[in-house]
């Protein structure tokens, strides 16, 4: 069966659905790393710029979206920078379980389905919760790749289902003339 539209999970209804160990069959998450590039060197705080994205509304975020947004900001920054002149890290993780009550259609699909009856529903994915102003990816790099990164967090939100804000958190004074 193919995926449902976006649209279906991206408001936040009903309390939190996370715990793993009471629902058998929750598909794996599809983020394959949460860090590249130099992490010791972000993590010694050898970067100068640090540059986030950040959504504007409170939605969620399925793990696909992620993964895809993860995909396109990596190979962005990348090409220009090379494999050790930046730090990109992910900072959401979904927890979130998304259930689909399947309904089958076509020819005789009346005596297969049960309707809204014990719709409780299959597990067919994760999403992660996200809060206004929550910061979703981050990359640190020299002040010579900034726009670049800059460039690399716009392409990421074009992945994202809620508007985005990229803000420079540190080293600000360092971009005169590029900001």
């Amino acid at each position: 069966m193919a995926r449902m539209p976006g649209s279906m999970y991206r408001q936040i209804k009903g309390q939190a659905y996370t715990r793993r160990e009471y629902s058998g069959g929750v598909p794996n998450n599809r983020i394959l790393r949460y860090f590249m590039g130099d992490r010791k060197a972000a993590e010694a705080g050898q970067f100068d710029i640090i540059v986030e994205l950040s959504a504007d509304n409170a939605c969620q975020v399925r793990d696909s979206a992620l993964e895809s947004a993860r995909q396109v900001a990596n190979a962005t920054i990348r090409k220009v920078a090379g494999d050790m002149g930046y730090a990109l890290r992910m900072h959401t993780y979904p927890h979130q379980i998304l259930r689909q009550n399947k309904q089958a259609t076509g020819a005789g699909a009346d005596r297969v389905s049960l309707g809204m009856r014990q719709s409780y529903g299959k597990n067919v994915g994760t999403a992660a919760r996200v809060r206004p102003g929550q910061t979703l990816v981050s990359i640190q790099t020299i002040p010579e790749h900034y726009l670049v990164a800059r460039d690399a967090l716009r392409k990421a939100c074009c992945k994202l289902p809620t508007p985005c804000t990229i803000r420079i958190v540190k080293g600000a004074e360092h971009l005169k003339g590029l900001v």
